[in-house]
């Protein structure tokens, strides 16, 4: 599985194999081009959308979650599976785990999104809730392998999440030609890691940024530093991508493949959300406005590129939505 050259994590073929087993259970989504995005960003820049917020759990993880569940061996299946997160990459788990039949535990920090904890208990998960972040999340799902023996299904240190997040861009260049550059939020980099999986492989010349929130840069101020930066904090309402670490996984292929990384302030992700909104009309989450907001900020280097960005999720919770939309944020 691992491709270990230059410490990337998985090859195309494994992006492939995760198309293959996810496609019975999960129609692309589309990829979508508005005029009024154009025109928001300027510069000559033509936007395309790729709308993951239109999967069956309103975020791009469902594919993460079936390329994991799909491939479990019967042992883990029969053992069952955890995972830690703050919303979307549970819901995906859960959603995958309810079609397969597999049992899932979901542990998500104290005082998570209650719309999110209430979608993941209604694709049949356990819930546990203790921590004070996603990082404190991760050590409790850590517990419970040792305790259980479940399955750990960690929404970034996983080949197969890494795999399904890849399929994003498969679709993408499928429906797209021309495409210049891709702009990615980044939470844990599965997929930005995905795509630079894919685009070396089919589409080399297609370059790849990141960005990160303000208040959560810490893969970020890792990729400028050349070695990982730890946080004492992630503090942003993008919950999404809500990290304080680089992770072993996708850090040394986000070194080595990007072309550049910012960050955007939490005011710049909010106008993001609204600019989305009016633009598609569909919901979108503060994680998924980043690399539209992202976008905003490198449009001069982008300047006549043809550039992608993908909505990762429309699961945002009622009062931060009335927030947003009163410019609270």
């Amino acid at each position: 599985m691992t491709d270990t050259t230059n410490g990337w994590p998985i090859t195309f073929q494994d992006v492939v194999e995760a198309r293959r087993r996810i496609r019975p259970y999960l129609e692309p989504t589309p990829t979508r081009h508005y005029p009024d995005l154009d025109e928001a960003v300027g510069h000559g820049i033509r936007v395309f959308v790729k709308h993951e917020n239109l999967n069956p759990t309103n975020a791009f993880k469902a594919r993460n979650g079936l390329a994991v569940i799909t491939a479990l061996s019967r042992d883990e299946v029969q053992r069952g599976v955890v995972a830690p997160t703050r919303g979307n990459h549970g819901a995906g788990i859960a959603y995958a785990g309810q079609l397969m039949g597999v049992p899932v535990t979901i542990c998500v920090p104290l005082g998570n999104n209650p719309e999110k904890n209430s979608a993941m208990r209604g694709f049949g998960a356990t819930l546990v809730e203790e921590g004070r972040d996603f990082d404190e999340a991760v050590e409790v799902a850590e517990r419970l392998v040792k305790e259980k023996g479940l399955r750990m299904a960690h929404s970034v240190n996983d080949l197969m999440v890494i795999a399904g997040a890849g399929t994003i861009t498969m679709e993408l260049i499928e429906q797209v030609t021309g495409l210049d550059a891709m702009v990615i939020s980044v939470g844990g980099g599965s997929q930005a890691v995905g795509a630079m999986t894919v685009l070396r492989t089919l589409k080399p010349e297609v370059k790849v940024y990141a960005v990160q929130a303000e208040g959560a840069p810490a893969i970020h101020d890792s990729w400028h530093a050349g070695k990982p930066v730890a946080k004492e904090s992630a503090v942003t309402f993008a919950d999404g991508v809500a990290t304080r670490n680089a992770y072993e996984y996708t850090f040394p292929a986000l070194r080595e493949g990007l072309a550049g990384f910012v960050t955007v302030s939490e005011g710049e992700i909010a106008e993001g959300v609204r600019t989305l909104m009016k633009a598609t009309h569909t919901m979108v989450e503060g994680a998924g406005a980043v690399g539209f907001a992202g976008l905003v900020k490198l449009r001069e280097e982008l300047a006549g590129k043809a550039v992608a960005i993908i909505i990762s999720g429309g699961n945002i919770d009622s009062e931060t939505l009335r927030r947003v939309m009163n410019r609270e944020i």
